[in-house]
């Protein structure tokens, strides 16, 4: 695949225009040849910027870029989780690959809970590549590559990323470099631990009321960063009003990089800048204005994934 194609895919991308058919699927077969030979950990270096949660808000990743800086400006880690729930799931996740295909050293990309064919079939991603695409192949395409998705990144060995939490079957990060991840998410162990866990206010393990993964709690990761020789874990999976969060005495934050979460939910969206000495600064930024976004009523879930 030349670089001209890819441009030209990525410059239609940009524009929010989704890719025809057959390009998908020259585009995945791209991808999953890289990311099937990358680690389950990943090993980035500094300078770099974390992005979380985007959930198929194609306008407020444009967002994201026109602050953090485009690739391969900026380099990246995106922390999974982007499709489902917002308008332009096929757009968003089909310009993300196409970065990480055209710049492959720069953009980091790792496994959310959305990225699984159970997930994706509840909360819109399969009903929109339908949609838009006339068939399901699309779907079938892009979710079998999301099993080649790395599980994690770790920047200069000091501070790991990570979509969900930990898990009580995961002492190192030798562990998870062990495990097999070429598979559809398992519905609990290790693998789904670090998908689904969050963070908690009590000590120890606890059950999540998410029904995967569990709580875990401050004695738990400080463990954690301390058997790892870590500084600090970045996460994504939860809604958080500022865009990030600190907790556990700032051994874990949280980020969620998608504003206005589900068009209703009045968060801040925010992505962490990493600088050559891993020094730290937050970018907040709000919804980017819309024009012609279809007017959709839904009844808001009880509990958001």
């Amino acid at each position: 695949m030349d670089k001209g194609t890819l441009d030209r895919w990525i410059e239609q991308l940009y524009q929010c225009e989704p890719l025809a058919e057959n390009e998908v699927k020259q585009l995945i077969d791209k991808a999953s040849e890289i990311l099937i030979n990358e680690e389950n950990i990943v090993n980035c270096h500094a300078p770099i910027t974390i992005v979380g949660d985007i959930h198929g808000q194609f306008h407020d990743l444009m967002e994201l870029f026109r602050i953090g800086g485009y690739s391969p400006d900026t380099n990246y880690i995106f922390l999974g989780d982007y499709v489902d729930r917002g308008y332009y799931s096929v757009e968003t996740v089909s310009l993300l690959v196409a970065l990480k295909v055209r710049f492959p050293k720069r953009v980091t990309i790792i496994r959310g809970n959305h990225e699984s064919r159970q997930i994706t079939q509840v909360y819109g991603f399969y009903d929109e590549c339908l949609r838009k695409y006339g068939s399901t192949d699309v779907w079938t395409w892009f979710t079998d590559m999301f099993d080649y998705l790395p599980l994690g990144a770790l920047i200069e060995n000091e501070i790991f990323c990570i979509h969900g939490g930990l898990s009580p079957a995961i002492d190192t990060l030798d562990h998870i470099r062990g495990l097999n991840r070429n598979q559809e998410i398992p519905h609990e162990g290790p693998m789904c631990d670090l998908l689904w866990s969050d963070p908690d206010d009590r000590v120890n393990w606890g059950a999540s009321p998410r029904g995967a993964g569990f709580t875990f709690g401050l004695d738990v990761s400080q463990q954690f960063i301390k058997n790892n020789g870590l500084r600090l874990l970045v996460r994504a999976h939860q809604l958080v009003m500022e865009g990030f969060n600190w907790t556990h005495d700032r051994g874990v934050v949280t980020l969620f990089s998608a504003p206005n979460y589900c068009y209703r939910c009045g968060n801040q969206g925010a992505i962490l800048e990493l600088d050559e000495n891993l020094q730290f600064i937050y970018q907040q930024f709000d919804p980017a204005p819309r024009r012609g976004e279809p007017h959709v009523s839904r009844r808001a879930p009880g509990f958001l994934l």
